[in-house]
């Protein structure tokens, strides 16, 4: 029997040392974690069991049949993260780069498979050159495998991607289909073709950076929800994001306990500027509302003319929605729509209440936008909002203008709370503009057009651009004070938590993609 044992410690000692102390070397060379340095870090201590440790790929053809490593260049288990089960996969790039074999592919589909049965995250650590050329096929095959899972587990368990080295060619499209992807700054990088592809095909000269990198998919294609400076940032987002979701989409988010107290905040009061036309920070609203250092920015970089992220109210994990006067003065286009869509879809998979914090002049005009299709893009967060059965709350800050006060979580398309501050102007448009309009002829009779202009701006504004229209026909259902937005949204997040939606049978709705 001991020398059983013993075979078997040595094959998990080879298991455990991946492609070898010097590829490990060349790993932190790179400052990066190995995959079971990842692993143990994410995980709690001592929580982590591993599944497949001694799996080896079946390939005999170019001589690989002379090049096995046991694990085959993934690490699958599961165990805990801050106590809650989770499943993890962490790409091994010491073994054949990370490459995607028939069996990798194997052991992976095996913990989405448990994970969606028992209904816990799935949380892929990516560092994979792409699929192993010396399987062909079979290589490919294990992607789709892995792809399909991705699907029948979206809106069922959270999925959570960490970008941590190299992700091209069809390995994307897996972290692109899972719920958010995290990525490492000057590490990591994802693209459907490599630099040289594209300086074949385009004749374009570009790095792997500059094609694929943190900072492009960040800020310019919106694919990255975050980044992080390295390994253990990275992890330590996982984990922080972890925190605001539930299991899975039949249970809630944990609460922290919280204890209501007066809760009025005075700084409230005085962020919006008496000019409309002057910006400021919606972030700083945001502070004055939930919990204290409890705002976890989702795609904080792209379409920065709206804010998503999570926080917490009164211990309970919400998802916010908000305007951003700061930028392009809080209008919606073609990015803002989709990122809010995403996230608002993702809220209501899984259970967490939407806030909605409003100050919108309408949609951005022009070319650029009608061409990019704003009309389709603009109604993906319209129909995202109008499906959403989660507890919906609105605070309208300053303006809400045109369709875009009809997108913005209306109550005419299902919010539960609607609440207006003095400050807010809700109208067809601004008063510039349709004084412009309904008073062309006076304005061209007067002889000093400029003030019979200014005066029906005026006139327009007093009937108009205030909150009070709307709340005498019921469309605000109260009008507050800042100070006391926090105290209201937590009472109603409260008297909400048990609202139920049936909504009539139907496979699924055709969302406008």
């Amino acid at each position: 029997m001991q020398d059983k044992i013993k075979t078997l410690n040595d094959k998990l000692t080879q298991a455990y040392l991946g492609g070898g102390q010097a590829r490990i070397g060349k790993q932190h060379e790179k400052k990066k974690l190995t995959a079971r340095e990842r692993v143990d870090y994410l995980m709690d201590e001592g929580s982590f069991e591993e599944i497949g440790a001694l799996v080896t790929h079946r390939t005999k053809d170019f001589g690989m049949e002379n090049q096995k490593f046991y694990g085959d260049g993934v690490i699958t288990g599961y165990g805990t993260v801050d106590g809650r089960l989770v499943y993890v996969f962490a790409q091994d790039f010491t073994v054949f780069g990370g490459s995607l074999s028939e069996t990798h592919a194997e052991k992976i589909c095996k913990i989405m498979d448990l994970a969606i049965k028992v209904g816990a995250p799935l949380i892929g650590l990516n560092d994979s050159g792409g699929a192993r050329i010396q399987e062909g096929v079979r290589s490919l095959g294990g992607y789709a495998d892995i792809f399909y899972r991705n699907v029948q587990a979206s809106g069922v368990i959270p999925q959570i991607s960490a970008i941590m080295g190299p992700c091209a060619g069809g390995a994307v499209y897996s972290p692109a289909m899972t719920d958010f992807t995290i990525m490492v700054q000057d590490t990591s990088y994802m693209f459907v073709t490599g630099p040289n592809v594209v300086k074949t095909v385009t004749n374009e000269e570009v790095s792997s950076e500059e094609l694929g990198g943190a900072s492009t998919h960040s800020v310019k294609s919106g694919v990255a929800h975050k980044t992080a400076s390295n390994d253990i940032e990275c992890l330590e987002s996982v984990k922080q994001l972890l925190s605001y979701m539930p299991q899975s989409n039949i249970e809630k988010a944990l609460d922290i306990p919280f204890e209501l107290q007066d809760e009025i905040r005075d700084v409230l009061s005085n962020i919006v500027p008496d000019n409309a036309n002057k910006p400021y920070d919606m972030h700083d609203v945001i502070s004055g509302i939930i919990d204290p250092d409890s705002f976890y920015e989702i795609h904080k970089d792209y379409a920065e003319n709206i804010i998503v992220g999570f926080a917490r109210l009164g211990g309970k994990s919400i998802g916010i929605v908000a305007n951003q006067p700061m930028f392009l003065a809080g209008v919606l286009d073609v990015n803002s729509s989709k990122k809010g869509a995403r996230f608002v879809r993702f809220c209501d998979a899984f259970n967490i209440p939407l806030l909605v914090l409003e100050d919108v002049p309408g949609f951005l005009p022009g070319t650029d936008q009608e061409w990019n299709g704003i009309i389709v893009h603009g109604a993906k967060l319209l129909y995202a909002f109008s499906e959403a059965t989660v507890p919906r709350v609105t605070v309208i800050t300053r303006k809400a203008y045109g369709g875009a006060y009809d997108v913005m979580n209306s109550k005419h398309i299902g919010a539960d709370m609607n609440f207006a501050w003095p400050s807010a102007e809700i109208a067809v448009m601004g008063a510039k503009g349709a004084a412009e309009i309904i008073f062309k002829r006076d304005i061209q009779a007067a002889e000093d057009k400029e003030a019979k202009w200014k005066e029906k701006e005026a006139e327009y504004a007093d009937l108009f651009a205030n909150p009070y229209s709307a709340a005498e026909r019921g469309f605000i259902d109260e009008v507050i004070l800042p100070k006391d937005t926090r105290r209201k949204l937590i009472k109603a997040f409260a008297m909400l938590e048990d609202k139920d939606v049936n909504r009539p049978k139907r496979k699924h709705g055709n969302i406008p993609l």
